[in-house]
């Protein structure tokens, strides 16, 4: 399993689709993974520390799992088939641990909600839809800044469709 780090959520244009974006922690191949509207506002309302007067189904699990004092120690997409992605949840409570499986937009939402749970996704999910974005701003320099990678971003949204995904391997 390869450690992630959450990016943020973008949306695709012309069709208005969200997109939950991934990097490899590390290296340079990113992970879009295509998610519906309400897991992206999740995931966006989790990464800017937005309350809202009622929990979302997300807060809701989180404080079921702080009630019943369980941890969510990592979150893992596990495989990509047909076009569509798959992860899971996994939980400690004392010396017990177990894994439930879930999409991979509600995992990582939970995931926004804590500091110090891991996303990680399978090497082989990695191989067949991670993609290589060079890093490297106009001078040539590595550790391009968040707004140069948005761009970057950007521009490979503009040219991608969901079905660049499937049927790769």
């Amino acid at each position: 399993m390869i450690e992630m780090e959450l990016i943020g959520v973008r949306v695709e244009l012309p069709a208005n689709q969200p997109i939950v974006l991934l990097r490899e922690v590390g290296g340079t191949r990113y992970l879009p993974i295509w998610i519906g509207a309400v897991e992206a506002t999740a995931i966006a309302f989790a990464l800017q520390g937005v309350e809202t007067p009622r929990p979302l189904t997300h807060d809701l699990f989180v404080s079921v799992l702080s009630a019943t004092e369980v941890a969510l120690t990592a979150v893992h997409v596990t495989d990509l088939q047909d076009g569509t992605f798959y992860a899971e949840l996994h939980l400690r409570q004392g010396d017990r641990t177990w894994t439930v499986t879930a999409r991979p937009s509600d995992a990582i939402a939970l995931a926004a909600r804590f500091e110090d749970v891991p996303v990680l996704a399978a090497e082989h999910v990695l191989e067949e839809a991670g993609l290589e974005i060079d890093r490297t701003d106009e001078d040539g320099e590595h550790g391009v800044d968040a707004e140069e990678e948005v761009r970057q971003f950007r521009e490979f949204l503009d040219q991608v469709t969901p079905s660049d995904f499937e049927g790769n391997g």
